[in-house]
């Protein structure tokens, strides 16, 4: 038996990592700049996280959500908190694609209604009630067949309010700043704008933070930067530094009752001690303020190189623009210099999102490599 062939693999087989380092089989080191699709939060192998990991699988690893788990209840009393959003309930699920299928399915099962607005280029996971976006129509994954989605421009608010205008909308689904789709995000104007109308029409406002949340931006969450509140807010990826979870913060408003949702190994009992792990460290080692702090170094040092069009995004979620394609590129990297950075929809975007723990030196290292790239 092979393996169902959907990705296009670099001939790497990483072995272990530490902090931002990988190795592969062969000894050879690599800086990372990708943390597999941004998932890695506070580096690669963090003690601490280690010790919480093993310590629970020692205990209990997993078992379902018939019973009492102390863990899922700490991390349901201390997330809403770090995150500002105190009054807010937490819902435990095993990926991105399956927080927003939850956050779509709570918005229809709140107002009865099934259209939702989401925005071109977008991403929003990979399941049948999920909503993928790109220039090909091909690749475009519908809601269900009970949900219809709407694709506006980002931005044009006024494209949104027709469409709420016709009261048949359930939710809006957002990224407050766009990943696969090349790290474009609204204005503030156009956020303040979105939830005005959105509670004003009694639509149900989803702000998808799985890749932009969780300190990435420098904030704890993206949308924070405008000023604005969720009535849903779906979080996945550095929530559990690589573990797989993910989850959605719901506003008091909706009411909860037995069967309304549902997961077999969301909030098991590692999931939950990675993701309390995470936040461990984020306190004890102000990971948000080393967030800030090499933002501002990278984005200095990055402009002086002429080839750089643009950058673009947030904090530690960014975007090198080029005036050409960088497939190329990021194989100079990969392969000569050995260097993990990512790709987007925009083929002249060298993606760039490393551990939120990365250090001045290593951005350093980025640097004087990409320079000898287009040397």
């Amino acid at each position: 038996m092979s393996l169902f062939n959907v990705y296009p693999l670099y001939n790497i087989a990483p072995e272990k990592a530490s902090g931002a380092t990988v190795w592969d089989e062969n000894g050879n080191a690599y800086l990372d700049f990708y943390g597999g699709h941004g998932v890695i939060s506070i580096g690669h192998s963090h003690p601490i996280y280690v010790k919480h990991i093993t310590e629970q699988v020692n205990k209990i690893g997993f078992y379902s959500n018939s019973i009492i788990n102390p863990l899922q209840e700490k991390l349901a009393n201390l997330l809403p908190k770090i995150s500002e959003y105190p009054d807010y309930t937490l819902f435990l699920c095993n990926s991105g694609a399956e927080a927003n299928e939850n956050a779509l399915k709570l918005a229809s099962f709140h107002n009865g209604k099934s259209k939702v607005i989401a925005f071109k280029n977008s991403f929003h996971g990979r399941t049948s009630a999920a909503v993928a976006v790109t220039d090909n129509p091909k690749i475009v994954a519908p809601l269900n067949a009970q949900q219809k989605v709407i694709f506006c421009d980002l931005n044009d608010i006024n494209a949104v309010k027709k469409e709420i205008a016709k009261g048949d909308i359930s939710s809006v689904i957002i990224e407050t700043i766009q990943g696969v789709g090349g790290l474009d995000e609204g204005n503030t104007e156009f956020f303040k704008e979105l939830e005005k109308v959105c509670k004003e029409s009694g639509v149900v406002l989803i702000l998808d933070e799985i890749q932009c949340g969780y300190g990435r931006s420098g904030k704890f969450f993206a949308h924070q930067h405008h000023g604005i509140k969720a009535d849903i807010i779906s979080l996945a990826k550095g929530m559990g530094n690589g573990f797989p979870i993910g989850g959605i913060l719901i506003s008091p408003e909706f009411k909860p009752s037995y069967g309304l949702l549902g997961t077999t190994f969301g909030g098991n009992h590692l999931a939950c001690a990675a993701a309390l792990a995470v936040l461990e460290v984020f306190k004890n080692e102000n990971i948000l303020d080393n967030v800030k702090r090499q933002s501002s170094y990278f984005m200095k040092k990055f402009k002086s190189l002429p080839q750089i069009k643009k950058i673009k995004g947030r904090g530690l979620m960014l975007g090198l623009e080029f005036d050409f394609e960088v497939a190329e590129l990021r194989k100079k990297l990969i392969y000569e210099k050995k260097i993990f950075t990512g790709n987007s929809n925009n083929k002249n975007l060298l993606r760039v999102l490393p551990p939120l723990s990365i250090t001045q030196n290593e951005i350093d290292i980025l640097f004087e490599n990409l320079k000898s790239c287009l040397e």
